[in-house]
Formats: C-alpha cells, structure tokens, sequence
C-alpha cells in the first residue's frame, strides 16, 4: 500500500472525524488503521482493502443515540465508495472495501464473508477495549451526560445492566461481550489481554468506591 493513498485518505478523514467527539476523533481512525496493518500481516490479508477500509469505516458519522445509527455503516459504504471513484483508486478492490466498511459495525448486524471485513471489523471494535475503551467509554459517557456507575451496585451483581444511565454498565452490557465477537485469531489474543486490563479497573475502582 502506497504511502500516498494512505496520505489521501487520512486528509479526507482529517474532515469528517468528530473533533467535539474524543471516542470518535481523527486519533481513532489512526489507531484502528495501525491495529489493522497489524492483524492485516498476522493474518496475510490483502493490504489494499484493509487499510482504505479501516480509513474509512466510518466515513459517516452518526451519534449513537440516533435513530439511523444501525444504517450508520452502510451510508459509510456508500460515501466511500464515492470517494474511492473520484480519486481513482483501482477499481478491483472497491467492493471488498465497501464490504468491510458496511460488516464492521455491530449495530448493522452483517454477515462478514470476508478475512480483510474480518480485519477491520476486529480492529475497530479492539479500539473499544483496554486502556483506551476505558477512556473512550468514559468521553462518550461525558457527551451523553451519564453518571460513572450506580451507587447500589456498580458492577451489576444483582441487576441487568442499563449503560443508558451508569458508564461502567456499559462494560457488561456490550464490552466484555465484543471480545467474544471478534473474528480473528489475532484479534482474539488482543482482545484477551485488553479485556484482562478492563477487569483490573474495575477491582482498582471497586476499591476506591465501595
């Protein structure tokens, strides 16, 4: 993969990345792209879709309390394809890209059929685990004017979650459960450690709040 296109599709991320949205800033396109790359060579994966397609997984941004969040990846699909005509990437590659881009999302509930949606699927729901899950589970708790936990029961021992009111409901609800959806054997082992550094925060915060 060109160094080149790489530059092109970061200046047009550079545009459409969130800057009032930490858990969705250009910083997040950069780290799923590098986690990418990672498993992309892990896995020997073809480059030339994973990394546009880990560029652009989220072409169009669409806060999550929104009623169009679960099309949210299938308008990104489209868009980059769009993007992908105008600046003349080859053309053989666009719809595996388009693939991963419309697969990566949970709300979408896509079939994968593919090792490179595999990929970006992974390394974007990677970028929801471990140290910065944690920071961005919390950014996006401040946005949504969400208290850190309940005070009866933080950690969901006698109630169903409700990440709607309580941040760290938000673990149990869909982050310990992501690690299980992951596709990848190399994203699986990532997961594993990620997920053991969120159950080390969690008895760190239980001693600092019960």
């Amino acid at each position: 993969m060109s160094k080149n296109w790489e530059s092109v599709f970061e200046s047009k991320i550079a545009t459409i990345a969130s800057s009032e949205d930490p858990a969705h800033d250009l910083n997040h396109f950069k780290r799923v792209v590098t986690m990418a790359k990672k498993l992309c060579a892990q896995e020997k994966a073809i480059s030339e879709v994973v990394i546009p397609a880990a560029w652009l997984h989220d072409f169009v941004i669409v806060p999550k309390n929104s009623p169009l969040r679960s099309q949210a990846s299938r308008m990104s699909a489209v868009a980059a394809l769009e993007f992908l005509k105008e600046i003349n990437y080859p053309e053989q590659f666009h719809e595996a890209i388009a693939h991963a881009i419309e697969g990566h999302s949970f709300s979408a509930n896509i079939e994968i059929k593919t090792l490179e949606a595999q990929i970006v699927q992974d390394a974007d729901r990677l970028d929801g685990l471990g140290a910065i899950g944690i920071a961005r589970c919390f950014a996006t708790a401040g946005l949504m004017k969400r208290s850190f936990y309940n005070s009866d029961d933080p950690f969901c021992e006698n109630r169903n979650p409700d990440d709607q009111n309580y941040t760290i409901d938000h673990f149990y609800q869909k982050l310990f459960k992501t690690a299980e959806t992951l596709k990848t054997q190399s994203g699986k082992a990532e997961a594993k450690a990620r997920i053991h550094f969120m159950q080390q925060y969690l008895s760190a915060l239980g001693s600092e709040i019960l």
